[in-house]
């Protein structure tokens, strides 16, 4: 017996997916679209391997198949290319038989969305041992039903504070916990460094815009997913914004690096990709263009927040993508009064 999982656009479905299949007595094939198609995920079917499951793919990319079940045991994974792979195995490996140890190969890039999970796992009862580059896993372990209020989001708030800070404007976001692990709860530091004027209590984010935001020179390893959006207020601050170790991001849904900056400089931004770094110059202006989305929905968000501050009308394509992470993106930009629309 075969089951077919297709993830569509979703590249946290797929990776944490193929753990969980890896638990089942059958055999699983998880496919997806054509981004995610061109994604990476060979580092996370060696780990699989190494815990007993079975697994083939092209080129360790999707489609995978899975056949478990995997019994556990120690692995090797690197982890400068997703933080997903790690979370996946964290959340399949206490289910094992004989649990197992994950060891680490160079840095752990992103390791706030690991902390993330490991919260969680921790509220649902699953016993981790955490180390700088290396967690042991108990097997035979049973998930508890909990009750649990689910975190307002700061990923995709940075949105909505970046366009606030961008204009002449004060808005207020609540639901979003001064004490979240969330690694993207970075940004209202991130803005308060560029000039906004930011006031934090326990549930809630205040912004007092004016668009008047200072260059920064920032490592954002951690936080890869702010990357897009804080490459737009760097195109509009005063001086130079260095975006550091970022190269991960050309793993994701598209080569962000890549996108982000082809994007900005068609509205005339000054932005140079480089390696594994953004180096941006400030500019005060920024032009009508019609501009390619990637497909990416925080490549597309982004984009629609710079075009704040465009001369004229921007036209954004495969805006339908947004629906993956914010599906009320464009009504909540609406509701606060950007002229904004889907045609």
């Amino acid at each position: 017996i075969e089951s077919i999982i297709n993830v569509q656009n979703s590249g946290t479905t797929i990776r944490f997916m193929a753990s969980v299949s890896a638990l089942c007595n059958r055999k699983v094939t998880l496919t997806g679209d054509e981004s995610i198609q061109k994604r990476p995920i060979g580092p996370l079917l060696k780990a699989l391997e190494q815990l007993g499951a079975q697994v083939s793919s092209s080129k360790g990319r999707p489609p995978v198949t899975v056949h478990g079940p995997m019994k556990g045991g120690k692995c090797t994974i690197k982890g400068d290319i997703s933080s997903q792979f790690i979370s996946s195995l964290l959340i399949s490996l206490p289910l094992t038989e004989r649990g197992g140890e994950i060891l680490i190969e160079g840095k752990l890039k992103s390791r706030p969305y690991v902390e993330m999970t490991l919260e969680m796992l921790q509220r649902f009862g699953a016993r981790i041992d955490s180390y700088i580059n290396k967690f042991r896993i108990k097997g035979n372990q049973v998930y508890g039903g909990i009750e649990y209020t689910v975190e307002g989001d700061y990923s995709s708030s940075a949105f909505i504070m970046a366009a606030a800070s961008l204009i002449d404007s004060k808005l207020r976001i609540e639901n979003l916990c001064s004490e979240s692990k969330q690694g993207d709860r970075k940004i209202v530091e991130i803005l308060d460094k560029m000039g906004s004027e930011i006031r934090t209590g326990r549930n809630y984010v205040e912004i007092r815009g004016d668009g008047n935001l200072n260059g920064i020179e920032i490592d954002m390893s951690d936080i890869p997913d702010l990357v897009p959006i804080v490459a737009v207020l760097g195109s509009l601050a005063n001086g130079k914004t260095l975006i550091k170790n970022v190269g991960h991001l050309r793993y994701k849904e598209s080569d962000r690096l890549h996108s982000i900056t082809t994007e900005l400089r068609k509205i005339g931004a000054d932005i140079r990709e480089r390696k594994d770094y953004l180096e941006i110059n400030g500019v005060k202006e920024l032009k009508s263009a019609k501009l390619h989305g990637w497909n990416d929905h925080r490549i597309v968000m982004s984009l629609a927040v710079v075009a704040l501050r465009a001369n004229e009308n921007v036209v954004i394509d495969s805006a339908e993508s947004i629906g993956i992470s914010f599906p009320e993106f464009i009504e909540t930009m609406k509701a606060l009064g950007c002229d904004i629309s889907v045609g």
